[in-house]
């Protein structure tokens, strides 16, 4: 299993302070939230890619549109021992696809085939990947870019079996989904939840994993374990509120926190969540 990228969630704080759990529950791989791969910045400067050693992989995933920065942003942590990284060409966001990155990219041909080989040469065979959505709009764009994707010696393609357009909601596209699967020449890993696709020893998990973090007896301990780690790294503010109101958001419809969630998401500061 891999852990999925979950903005603002799944951070490098939240995976060293979950570390264990991660572990535990068969995670062997983590993907960061999105880092961008601009022009001039130096992608070891973000928050994600640093820290210690954990009992899992971890994968820096970028996005934009500019091959040569990706390709600079790719050198950069490679030359630090970085084996792997991952491209974003699925975030679905209008804010994030109006502007040709993310799932945009499967908008315009010529450019995901220009980040892809950016990507493939910079990492050698095998060492880059991309997760994606079936389409933008339909959900057969995707399988008619196979032949595209089919041209790059890639890692694996993770594929979430949903349309830009439907965002998180609806029923995954099962079928549309092995249709991608049978004509990929390179690995595919399902992400969407469930239903897994059956004979799959490969998915990518995220959300029932953050949700079921909640649904623990120690589900308190937790959080107030991430708080003060939060709290430390941040140094307290609202930036520890906001953070914390994003993770819990995924509990706020289980039994132990339904009736906290009205209480938290109107806390302000610290000490108002530690008195929760």
């Amino acid at each position: 299993m891999y852990l999925a990228p979950l903005r603002g969630v799944t951070i490098r704080c939240f995976r060293e302070t979950f570390s264990r759990e991660i572990a535990e529950a068969g995670f062997k791989e983590a993907v960061t939230p999105f880092i961008s791969a601009n022009a001039g910045v130096d992608p070891l400067k973000d928050r994600e890619l640093r820290g210690g050693p954990l009992p899992f992989r971890v994968t820096p995933q970028f996005i934009g549109k500019d091959p040569q920065a990706l390709k600079t942003c790719l050198e950069r942590i490679k030359s630090t021992g970085c084996e792997y990284a991952d491209l974003n060409a699925g975030c679905p966001f209008p804010m994030v696809r109006n502007k040709g990155r993310g799932s945009g990219l499967l908008k315009d041909a010529a450019k995901l085939a220009a980040m892809l080989e950016a990507g493939c040469e910079t990492m050698g065979e095998g060492k880059f990947s991309v997760k994606t959505r079936l389409g933008v709009e339909r959900t057969d764009e995707l399988k008619a870019l196979m032949p595209l994707f089919n041209a790059f010696p890639l890692r694996f393609i993770i594929v979430h079996a949903r349309t830009a357009k439907e965002m998180y909601s609806g029923r995954p596209h099962m079928e549309e989904f092995e249709e991608v699967k049978r004509l990929s020449r390179n690995r595919v890993i399902y992400n969407g939840d469930a239903p897994f696709p059956q004979e799959s020893d490969e998915v990518m998990i995220g959300r029932p994993f953050v949700r079921a973090l909640g649904a623990r007896d120690d589900s308190h301990e937790l959080l107030s374990r991430y708080i003060a780690a939060s709290a430390q790294e941040l140094g307290g503010g609202p930036g520890v509120v906001g953070r914390i109101k994003e993770l819990v958001a995924y509990w706020k419809d289980l039994p132990r926190w339904e009736k906290l969630w009205p209480v938290l998401k109107l806390s302000r500061t610290v000490k108002e969540l530690e008195a929760l």
